[in-house]
């Protein structure tokens, strides 16, 4: 008896409150939910009124229709600030985005915004689905004004300044970049983003100074000197680029892309041996590359070992296709042209896997077209740039001592 006076009071009270939410809202929306708790109602009044015993399921079913589903809609309004229209719109948004009708949740979304134009949740999910349309333009609008309705959410400038930047506006997505690092120095996606940014738009001494900043704040991080490796890189400064690739390759000496570079910048200062030598280690790595191999052969050839350089160049050409007619073109492949293996027409249609990214493959292919210039070179060349390079070394170590 007790039970049900508690019970019925519960109920009416989240009946009573959950009405007067309809009528100050105006949302119709509401009758969903008043017509699940007046049937868990009407299923406990029609057993009072028959006399008639419901068992343990049926006594579930009324608890939550009547007290459990509403009071659990009632605590998330309160806790998380969003109404029931607001939760039921983007269930249905949900269900439709899942189902694959992107054009239905969009109505979904839109009818939740025109009632409810100060809906975070319905601009951000809006958002979300303009981002996966690729369009980036509307989808950043809608992300600034999910921003400005919740200026505690600050992960979203970082996606506008994500979509500013795909949708070719960089200047726009530095500046609230800029704006994030200052607030949180520390914040590693804003830096490595920002890095990339200022990297593409060729923008290397800034680009510098943000990834040396977050050094700070991440000492032991791989990607930071790797990346410093590669703006160096464009710089021209391979000396500084060098010591960046090394303290890359002390940390993860798994990943080849440093040990390769490191080598490429060794081949450049004429230094064989060494280049040789971290050619060597990039093999050791997570994956085998063909460059490794090419550079290799160029090494063996440079040194006047040709079956040496004939067999690494044939490994690279197996590995990548199109080689073959890279090394076609170097004169310093000349006297072994004839012993690389011409690929087959299907094998040079293949299409290899690259992970490189954008800005590897920038700083590499930097690396390859100044190595490029050393294949022409003769021994005497080769002699005197490691004597130049040695003497350079002696006179640093001087300085030092002094």
């Amino acid at each position: 008896m007790i039970e049900k006076i508690i019970f019925n009071i519960l109920a009416f009270a989240l009946f009573i409150i959950i009405f007067g939410r309809f009528i100050r809202k105006n949302d119709t929306t509401y009758i969903y939910l008043l017509g699940i708790e007046f049937l868990g109602i009407a299923i406990n009044f029609i057993e009072l009124l028959s006399d008639i015993h419901l068992n343990l399921f049926f006594r579930i079913i009324i608890y939550l229709l009547s007290i459990v589903i509403p009071g659990i809609v009632l605590i998330i309004e309160a806790k998380m600030k969003v109404t029931f229209p607001e939760m039921l719109n983007m269930l249905l948004a949900k269900i439709a985005l899942h189902a694959g009708n992107t054009e239905k949740a969009k109505d979904y979304l839109f009818k939740l915004i025109n009632k409810y134009p100060e809906s975070y949740i319905g601009h951000k999910t809006l958002a979300e689905v303009y981002e996966k349309e690729d369009r980036y333009s509307v989808a950043v609008d809608e992300y600034i004004r999910a921003s400005e309705l919740n200026k505690k959410e600050t992960k979203l400038n970082f996606k506008i300044a994500q979509l500013l930047n795909k949708d070719e506006r960089p200047e726009e997505a530095i500046t609230i970049l800029q704006d994030m690092l200052k607030k949180e120095p520390e914040n590693y996606n804003a830096t490595n983003l920002l890095g990339e940014i200022l990297y593409t738009q060729e923008r290397y001494k800034e680009a510098i100074n943000v990834y040396m900043t977050a050094l700070r704040y991440h000492p032991g991080n791989y990607d930071l000197y790797y990346n410093l490796g590669m703006v160096y890189t464009m710089t021209n400064d391979f000396q500084r680029a060098k010591e960046f690739y090394q303290k890359a390759a002390e940390i993860n000496s798994l990943l080849y892309n440093a040990q390769l570079s490191i080598g490429q910048i060794a081949l450049i200062a004429g230094d064989l041996d060494e280049a040789e030598q971290y050619f060597k280690e990039s093999l050791k790595g997570e994956d085998v590359e063909a460059g490794s191999y090419y550079y290799l052969s160029q090494v063996a050839m440079l040194k006047g070992e040709k079956e040496k350089a004939t067999n690494y160049m044939n490994i690279a050409v197996e590995l990548e296709p199109k080689i073959y007619l890279k090394a076609q073109k170097e004169t310093v492949f000349t006297p072994i042209k004839n012993e690389i293996k011409r690929p087959t027409k299907e094998e040079e249609e293949q299409k290899k896997r690259t992970k490189l990214t954008a800005k590897e493959r920038k700083a590499l292919n930097h690396l390859s077209k100044t190595c490029s210039l050393i294949s022409s070179l003769n021994n005497d060349d080769l002699t005197m740039m490691k004597n130049l390079k040695e003497k350079e070394i002696q006179k640093e170590e001087k300085q030092r001592e002094n």
